[in-house]
């Protein structure tokens, strides 16, 4: 072949393997990430048990936190979908798979036992690694503190994780998620133990909130669901999904809040000594 028909060869392959020329000159400032939640899971399970599901099954997750060395495992690249938020609701938007990156925490979530339910504590190691994890995946994708949910709060029908001893009050701390002013708690409390708001309160409540909660003035079986998972978020000290005072005051603070912004958070310096591996 000739040189310049060759030239013309290679020439026409190169531009059919790279495609079309794009200019990127232009950037258009209406955009944001894909990612707009982060879904905290437990996996009921410990580890090898939990690895060879996320990986080998038809459920998987973004990233795996140890319990033994809270190393962290990136299993699913934060650019692709994960499967492990299932049917789910926050907010008006639904099927959060598309939308959302998910952490799943090595923990064997509860035991039933003759004496009641026990529930299993998460590792303080394991904790400091899931709270500087979230906090890199908050900056990267600007990700709203009103969109950190537990797994329960998009599924409480069907879902309790990462359970009543996730401490979500250390998240709080971290400046990751909003939490009720215990003042106002207390004050609003005095004021709903004179007379406990009627079940349509709760559901509007908790609707406006976010959750997908019946709105049929009944105290259901759904809404205890609801009801339950939010008081395990908010007072695990006792989530028995009864509608009372001390619960209507969390929720009515939570509700009074102004709706929050994305802010950047602040990686701790001891953040690299975790022991952290990305698969």
């Amino acid at each position: 072949m000739k040189p310049l028909l060759l030239a013309l060869a290679v020439a026409v392959i190169s531009g059919c393997a790279t495609g079309p020329r794009i200019d990127t000159r232009y950037t258009s400032i209406s955009q944001d990430s894909r990612v707009q939640f982060l879904i905290l899971h437990y996996t009921a399970g410990d580890f090898p048990v939990s690895l060879k599901t996320l990986t080998e099954g038809p459920v998987s997750s973004h990233y795996l936190i140890d319990d033994s060395s809270a190393t962290i495992y990136r299993l699913v690249d934060e650019t692709r979908r994960a499967y492990h938020a299932g049917e789910s609701y926050w907010k008006g938007s639904t099927r959060l798979n598309a939308s959302s990156i998910g952490i799943e925490i090595v923990n064997p979530g509860y035991q039933d036992t003759p004496a009641g339910r026990v529930w299993f504590d998460f590792p303080k190691a394991q904790i400091s690694a899931v709270i500087e994890l979230v906090k890199q995946i908050v900056n990267q994708h600007e990700i709203r503190p009103d969109r950190i949910l537990a797994h329960s709060d998009i599924a409480p029908q069907r879902k309790v994780d990462p359970g009543p001893k996730f401490p979500w009050k250390q998240l709080a701390d971290a400046g990751l998620i909003p939490w009720p002013d215990a003042g106002q708690v207390a004050s609003r409390q005095v004021e709903f133990e004179r007379q406990v708001p009627e079940i349509a309160w709760f559901q509007k409540k908790l609707a406006e909130y976010g959750y997908a909660v019946p709105q049929n003035a009944v105290l259901d079986d759904e809404t205890r669901n609801v009801i339950s998972v939010f008081q395990m978020k908010y007072r695990p000290a006792r989530f028995d999904g009864i509608p009372d005072p001390e619960t209507a005051a969390i929720l009515d603070v939570l509700n009074s809040m102004q709706v929050p912004v994305f802010r950047k958070v602040v990686l701790s310096p001891d953040a690299e000594s975790l022991g952290w591996w990305h698969a």
